[in-house]
């Protein structure tokens, strides 16, 4: 099955626009929200289009076919808006065979791990940067941002197809990928 994977929106109409785009020409199964959905941050420039109202929305209307977890920048009132669940700070999935621990990152990442086991993955966002690398027995990833990306590198999501991840840019240039 195909799982795609999406961070730090941050309220960007248009960058959330983009990625239900590609979710939708995908053909993946569900589309794993990995926090910081609605609000741009005091930390953060206002993201293009941004409009919390919009994105709200627009995510709703997928509301069968999202996981999400909670950002630091998501809150309660976030949750009064949103139709499916935001506020569990991860959750455990078991996609195409591997257990994948899918979190934001400002609580449980690399310096701080959360319990996995030999083989799993730990997918988060937060730092806005891409990463697809071995870890410990495992792996960590991080499809960088959708809108407010850092370090110089483009704006970007995760593909999990069987057991190969890519973290693509929004024109389908593969940035990073691993087999798990």
């Amino acid at each position: 099955m195909k799982y795609m994977f999406a961070s730090d929106i941050h309220g960007s109409a248009y960058y959330c626009r983009r990625t239900l785009e590609v979710f939708d020409a995908s053909g993946a199964e569900r589309l794993i929200l990995l926090g910081d959905l609605l609000y741009h941050g005091p930390r953060n420039e206002l993201p293009k289009e941004y409009d919390p109202k919009q994105v709200t929305a627009m995510l709703n209307g997928y509301k069968d076919r999202i996981y999400a977890v909670r950002g630091n920048c998501d809150a309660e009132v976030d949750q009064m808006v949103l139709e499916f669940p935001i506020m569990a700070d991860y959750a455990l999935l078991e996609l195409n065979g591997v257990t994948f621990y899918a979190t934001h990152g400002h609580v449980y990442n690399a310096q701080a791990l959360p319990p996995m086991q030999p083989g799993d993955v730990l997918i988060h966002g937060h730092t806005h940067l891409p990463v697809a690398e071995p870890m410990n027995h495992g792996f960590l990833l991080n499809p960088g941002s959708v809108s407010l990306p850092k370090g110089g590198n483009p704006s970007s999501y995760g593909m999990l197809d069987g057991r190969h991840f890519e973290i693509r840019e929004f024109d389908g240039g593969v940035l990073k990928e691993i087999e798990l």
